[in-house]
C-alpha cells in the first residue's frame, strides 16, 4: 500500500462523508463550466474602442453582463464556504457522533480521544482548502475580465475575501470553532446553528472593521470639482477644510441652503448659498480620506493574524473540553 494512502481514522472520516466530497467537487465542476462559458459567450462579441483607445466591453454584449453577475453572485457565494464548513464540523462531523453515541466505537479502536477528534478535522480542512483553492481559481477566471467595475473592486465586499488568503484563515477558524461547539452542544441541529450564528457574527465584525486596521492617507485641493483619488483608492471620508486645518461641518450649510427661501425652485440657488456659506466659514479647501490599493494585503496578513488566532484559541478549547471528558 503507498504510503501516501489513507489510514486509520483519516480513512473513516473520508469514507464516511464521502458524499460531502462528490457535493464538492461537483460544486466546483459546475462553477467552472458556468464563468468558462459566459467567458466564451464574452468572447464572441468584440470590445468597442474609446477615443483614448482603451478597450471597453460594447453595449450590446450580453455575455459580458452575465459574466459579471456571475462573478459578483461567486463573490457572495465564496463567503458562504466558512459557514457552511463550520456547520458541517459542529454538526454532521463531531455533535451527531455524540448525540448517536457512535464515536465510542471509534475510541474502541485503539485510537485516543484526541487521535480521533484530530483525524476529522484535518480531513475537513484539507477537503475545504483544496474546494476553496479550485473555488477561488474558477472566481479568478472571470474576475480577470471583470475587475475594476461597478461593485467588483479591490475592496469590495466578496472580492476582497475571494482574492486575497483571509477565506483560508475564515475556514480555519470556522473548523476550531465548528468543533468546540460541537462538543459543547452535543445536539446536531442545535449545533450547527450556533456555529453559524457565530461565524456569521465573525464574518460581520470583521467586514466592519477592517478597514480601521491600518491610517488613512490624506488628500488636499482647493475646493471645487470633486477631487479623485490616486491608485484606485478606497474613499472612507471626504468634506471640506477651514484656514485654520479644521474640518467643516458641511451640514450647517445644507440647513442655511434648506431654510433659504427659493432653493427648492430657483436653479442654481441651493449652490449659490451654499457656496457663499461655506466662503463665510472660510472653508475653502476639500480633503479626501482614502486607503490605497497597497492598504490590501497589509489588511488581509492583519485580518488573517487576528482569525487564526480565534482558530487557536477554539481549537486548544476543544481539545481541552475532549481531555476533561474523556480521561
Amino acid at each position: 500500500m503507498s504510503t501516501l494512502a489513507l489510514k486509520g481514522p483519516y480513512w473513516v472520516t473520508v469514507r464516511q462523508y464521502r458524499r460531502t466530497l462528490w457535493l464538492a467537487v461537483a460544486a466546483v465542476a459546475v462553477s467552472l463550466a458556468v464563468i468558462g462559458g459566459l467567458r466564451i459567450w464574452d468572447a464572441q462579441t468584440p470590445d468597442r474602442p474609446l477615443v483614448g483607445g482603451d478597450l471597453v466591453p460594447a453595449d450590446e454584449n450580453r455575455g459580458y453582463e452575465m459574466l459579471r453577475l456571475a462573478v459578483e453572485s461567486g463573490s457572495a457565494y465564496l463567503l458562504l464556504v466558512p459557514l457552511l464548513v463550520g456547520v458541517f464540523v459542529a454538526g454532521p462531523l463531531v455533535a451527531r457522533e455524540f448525540e448517536s453515541g457512535t464515536y465510542k466505537l471509534s475510541l474502541t479502536q485503539s485510537v485516543s480521544p484526541a487521535a480521533w477528534l484530530r483525524a476529522k478535522l484535518v480531513s475537513t480542512t484539507a477537503v475545504a482548502f483544496l474546494t476553496l483553492l479550485a473555488l477561488m481559481g474558477v472566481f479568478r477566471i472571470g474576475w480577470s475580465r471583470v475587475s475594476g467595475s461597478y461593485y467588483l473592486t479591490w475592496a469590495d465586499r466578496g472580492p476582497y475575501e475571494a482574492t486575497g488568503i483571509v477565506l483560508f484563515a475564515y475556514v480555519l477558524a470556522a473548523v476550531a470553532v465548528g468543533a468546540l461547539v460541537g462538543q459543547l452542544i452535543r445536539r446536531t441541529l442545535v449545533a450547527m446553528a450556533a456555529t453559524g450564528l457565530v461565524m456569521g457574527l465573525v464574518l460581520l465584525v470583521m467586514g466592519s472593521y477592517r478597514w480601521s486596521f491600518l491610517s488613512v492617507k490624506t488628500i488636499t485641493a482647493p475646493a471645487g470639482p470633486t477631487l479623485w483619488t490616486p491608485e484606485d483608492g478606497l474613499v472612507m471620508d471626504s468634506g471640506l477644510l477651514t484656514a485654520s486645518g479644521a474640518r467643516f461641518d458641511q451640514l450647517i450649510c445644507w440647513e442655511e441652503a434648506a431654510r433659504t427661501p427659493g432653493t427648492d425652485v430657483t436653479e442654481g440657488l441651493w449652490g449659490k448659498v451654499e457656496a457663499q456659506c461655506q466662503a463665510r466659514h472660510g472653508a475653502t479647501t476639500q480633503y479626501v480620506d482614502y486607503h490605497p490599493e497597497s492598504h490590501f494585503w497589509p489588511t488581509q496578513l492583519i485580518e488573517s493574524g487576528i482569525l487564526l488566532a480565534l482558530a487557536a484559541v477554539a481549537a486548544y478549547a476543544a481539545f481541552r473540553v475532549l481531555r476533561a471528558r474523556h480521561r
